[in-house]
């Protein structure tokens, strides 16, 4: 079995936030968000980091990782470009969107040779979430009675939310064996009431979610198979942008879904009781740091990330 490989998606602008918030300092020490995902990561038994960024803040972000994290992991670049496309299509005119997620984890497949994991650079997702994943990568088989073996990290949904706004999330249901049925994409979910729901028509009503309703934050296990089937689906994909060319995606979840509808996958639903932290919005900076020092001060991290 191959060493699982830690993949991270920093090629997307936060653009509700202003710039590129995957390059904030977050702590005193200025570490970013995701020098703690690389920590935990480390920590959980983690070896290799493939970082998807773009061409053009590549000068500055690699200053962050330069005798910092490199100093115990390594670290690979891929580059997500428009132009990364199959043969025979063209970048449409006007296009500068990035084609999705799921194009980020295909611009990596020359970089990525066995089991792997994906997550935004821009989230908290805290050390349990890593060391169910190494677990789980770490004795995945390739297929299991003739399907792939996948996972993902679901999240409490009342563990993921922002006192400053609503949020996007993928809420989850899964089988009585804790397999992924499916995954509903929720675009503006927030406390209201002193509940948790999502509206569809701008907050005149909502529909509640339970408390410890699991919800997806993009954290993903998957074998090399997801990689072939990725590019498989790359063709398919530009069929279908160039009906809606300047905004159509290819998301993470679309081939997920895909391959369940297609019975040629199963995804393992693995919980995290952590406290997911993220910087949807610019108030939320301060929340995010007060929460990382509490950590460090409690001896959860050390005060200096990497030595």
């Amino acid at each position: 079995m191959k060493e699982p490989t830690l993949v991270i998606m920093a090629a997307g602008m936060g653009s509700r936030y202003g710039g590129l918030k995957q390059m904030d300092p977050i702590s005193k020490e200025g570490e970013i968000i995701l020098d703690f995902s690389m920590y935990d990561a480390m920590m959980a038994g983690f070896k290799k980091v493939v970082f998807v960024i773009k061409h053009e803040i590549e000068e500055d972000f690699k200053k962050l990782i330069e005798g910092r994290a490199d100093k115990y992991l390594d670290i690979k670049y891929a580059y997500q470009e428009l132009t990364d496309i199959p043969k025979g299509y063209s970048v449409p005119e006007g296009r500068v969107k990035p084609w999705g997620t799921n194009h980020a984890v295909f611009a990596a497949r020359h970089l990525v040779d066995g089991p792997f994991c994906v997550i935004n650079a821009d989230d908290y997702y805290g050390p349990a979430a890593f060391s169910v994943m190494y677990d789980f990568l770490s004795n995945l088989p390739e297929e299991e009675e003739g399907k792939y073996k996948y996972c993902m990290v679901a999240y409490n949904v009342e563990n993921t939310l922002t006192e400053n706004g609503s949020v996007a999330r993928g809420v989850c249901s899964a089988d009585e064996k804790g397999y992924l049925a499916r995954i509903d994409e929720r675009l503006k979910v927030m406390r209201h009431d002193g509940k948790i729901g999502y509206t569809e028509d701008e907050g005149k009503t909502f529909t509640d979610l339970e408390e410890g309703t699991p919800v997806s934050m993009n954290f993903w296990g998957f074998g090399q198979s997801f990689m072939r089937e990725t590019e498989a689906g790359m063709e398919d994909f530009m069929e279908k942008a160039m009906k809606n060319p300047l905004k159509e995606e290819y998301p993470l979840p679309f081939t997920v879904q895909r391959l369940l509808n297609e019975g040629k996958a199963t995804v393992k639903v693995l919980r995290s009781p952590d406290r997911w932290y993220g910087v949807t919005y610019k108030e939320d900076k301060e929340n995010v740091v007060n929460a990382l020092q509490s950590m460090k001060d409690k001896g959860i991290y050390p005060e200096k990330l990497w030595r």
